[in-house]
């Protein structure tokens, strides 16, 4: 048996936790809400760990995993924006770059063709950001054991990764596109 499907459905689970943790979240059942958000960051770490270590990396898996990435990001921030754990403008920023990258890459795929999904480090860390802001605020929420300032300085700097990985994805892929849109035409 090929064990190839194995980071993908790590991935696949992780979309599926979306709605229950960021139920949890606006229904305030804060230990519930943690567990998800750790258990999504484990399995964002295993799943490619996983797929790097033993060469399981699959077409579906480079899709897969940044979109259970994307929607779990999506849905926590907007569930913790919905219960004021974090301020609205975050979300915006975090959401409006998603959906830059993801119209990016429809652009890239029909003027182009295939489309491989390439994840920066810059990109990674701010995911990783991300996941530890929303998990701080429900901490701060459930134990209030987060020290002063740290909730500001994490929406900081999720806000600047989040618009540095932004440009970034939008000139390295924008580069791309130029050249295989001049090879295409030459």
């Amino acid at each position: 048996m090929n064990a190839r499907w194995i980071p993908n459905a790590i991935s696949v689970t992780r979309m599926l936790l979306v709605l229950p943790a960021a139920w949890s979240i606006v229904r305030r059942q804060d230990e519930a809400a943690l567990t998800l958000i750790i258990i999504a960051g484990v399995s964002d770490a295993l799943d490619g760990f996983l797929a790097k270590r033993f060469d399981w990396v699959t077409r579906a898996g480079a899709i897969l995993d940044p979109l259970a990435d994307k929607l779990f990001v999506a849905g926590s921030f907007l569930a913790a924006t919905w219960t004021g754990l974090v301020p609205a403008w975050i979300t915006v920023i975090v959401i409006a770059r998603d959906v830059v990258i993801v119209a990016g890459a429809a652009v890239y795929h029909w003027q182009v063709g295939d489309f491989r999904p390439q994840p920066s480090v810059l990109s990674k860390v701010n995911t990783l950001l991300q996941l530890l802001l929303v998990l701080a605020a429900v901490i701060q929420h459930y134990l209030h054991i987060v020290p002063r300032g740290v909730l500001p300085a994490l929406v900081v700097a999720v806000a600047l990764s989040t618009l540095t990985s932004g440009v970034d994805y939008f000139f390295r892929w924008g580069w791309r596109l130029a050249r295989a849109s001049h090879r295409k035409a030459a």
